[in-house]
């Protein structure tokens, strides 16, 4: 177990365990050891907290009471999704209650004529994809882990994916929000409207805000109609580096793909090996891929765009280009482009920094990053969304020893990069969050003023710091 030093929160008492239960019933308040073991971790590195209860309830009137109850006894409530996240916003790494949002699992309205759909944040990011996809419409944000991660989680970190390049990330699509506020009061954001210049945006304030202002139980979100066609290629580099800087020369010859993505060697090596896909023939010489789509509803200009991006890459050294030829490919293609963290996770100890920077700057940044694991010895995979600067970098442990990776010499390497990061106009996370493991890196993208600003807004939303706290801001 891992141990930190937080502000004191009080313990939950039997008396106040039987008003949870009367609130939810007795069913959905989990105390047993493997129930609290399942819910006290979730995919960042092998941090474990156990709250101390496991609550589920069903209504905002039920989290209203619940948040009531532990503003009155100060005690530390953390939301919790599919436990998908990679920076420890969803650990309760001060016991208390977490807050499981699993049963608000419904798509409660598809609306055609509209555009929208209310759904509430227990819903599986990949399943909303699906249903409105029946109705011949388009949620595009697309995380990695689509396939399990809950809309309510990708609310909290303002998550993207590979078609956010082209659509925009998951603020882009959020119009209203129904929100539990740490007091207990239920409200609604904004409108149900594509235009609002009415007050502060509490909604988009919402939006990345990790579960700490509040907690959302109603989604209202746009869509788009559903493209008729997708293409994609694979293309091989023989260079890192040309790999990174063909990236901005397809926007900047005006193609606007809906999703370019970066694979570092290794990467793909791993992912390859780790779902036993051959679809790529990874030659000696090859150090890295770009996986370019397009989509649409012309099919002919499609196939024209895809030539010209192709013939584009050809000025670099790249191998042979492969187009996906059926949807099992690109289906195949695309599984080992979200595998990739899983892989080398399985592959070797690491740690995965979600760096972001104006995508002509991703040259720099990796060239960056290779010269600071030179001179602290350690090797990293670069991945990503590259089209829009999104770069995901696994730092592997390797031959560092334990004291290294976890003190503070490998925190002085992170902080370097991060610090590459913010001189090149970026910063310390796209799409991840700050959550837990980030946040003493803060002050390298933010100013006191500005962080004693944010740290006000928290404040003022949670006057006692009983919703998610220590994620964000190392300090209030």
């Amino acid at each position: 177990m891992n141990k930190l030093k937080h502000m004191s929160y009080n313990k939950l008492t039997p008396a106040i365990l039987q008003q949870l239960k009367a609130i939810v019933g007795d069913s959905n308040v989990l105390v047993d050891t493997d129930n609290l073991k399942n819910y006290g971790h979730d995919e960042t590195e092998q941090l474990v907290f156990l709250p101390e209860v496991v609550v589920k309830p069903r209504t905002a009137q039920e989290i209203s009471l619940i948040l009531k109850l532990a503003n009155e006894h100060l005690i530390a409530v953390t939301p919790r999704g599919a436990g998908t996240g990679l920076a420890g916003g969803a650990l309760a790494i001060n016991a208390g209650i977490s807050l499981s949002m699993e049963r608000f699992n419904q798509v409660l309205e598809i609306d055609k004529r509209n555009l929208q759909a209310t759904v509430e944040p227990g819903v599986i990011n990949e399943a909303f994809q699906n249903a409105v996809k029946e109705e011949g419409l388009f949620y595009p944000p697309d995380p990695a882990s689509k396939g399990s991660c809950f809309l309510g989680g990708n609310i909290a970190h303002g998550s993207g994916g590979p078609k956010c390049v082209k659509y925009g990330t998951t603020k882009d699509y959020i119009l209203n929000l129904e929100v539990v506020l740490p007091t207990g009061e239920i409200i609604m954001t904004g409108a149900n409207t594509l235009k609002n210049s009415t007050g502060y945006n509490l909604t988009q304030l919402m939006v990345g805000s990790e579960g700490t202002l509040g907690v959302v139980t109603k989604i209202i979100v746009r869509l788009l109609p559903l493209p008729k066609h997708d293409l994609l290629m694979l293309v091989p580099f023989l260079d890192l580096d040309e790999a990174c800087a063909a990236v901005s020369e397809v926007f900047r010859a005006g193609f606007t793909p809906s999703a370019l993505e970066l694979m570092e060697r290794d990467a793909l090596d791993w992912v390859s090996k780790h779902v036993e896909s051959s679809v790529v023939k990874l030659e000696d010489d090859i150090q890295a891929h770009l996986l370019i789509e397009v989509d649409g509803n012309d099919l002919d200009t499609m196939m024209k765009e895809m030539e010209q991006i192709a013939e584009l890459m050809s000025k670099y050294n790249v191998s042979e280009v492969l187009f996906a030829d059926s949807a099992a490919q690109k289906i195949e293609l695309w599984k080992l482009r979200r595998k990739i963290n899983e892989a080398v996770k399985m592959n070797a100890i690491s740690k995965e920094q979600d760096t972001v920077v104006p995508r002509a700057e991703l040259p720099k940044l990796v060239r960056g990053v290779k010269e600071v694991g030179s001179r602290y010895n350690f090797k990293s995979v670069c991945y990503g969304h590259a089209g829009d600067g999104n770069l995901h970098i696994r730092l592997i442990k390797g031959d560092l020893t334990d004291e290294q990776w976890d003190g503070d010499y490998i925190k002085k390497a992170i902080a370097e990069i991060f610090t590459i990061c913010k001189n090149l106009g970026g910063t310390i996370s796209g799409e991840h969050g700050i959550g837990l493991i980030q946040q003493e890196f803060m002050g390298i993208v933010f100013s006191d003023k500005a962080l004693d600003i944010q740290r006000a807004i928290k404040k003022a939303f949670d006057p006692n710091n009983i919703l998610n706290p220590g994620k964000i801001f190392s300090k209030l």
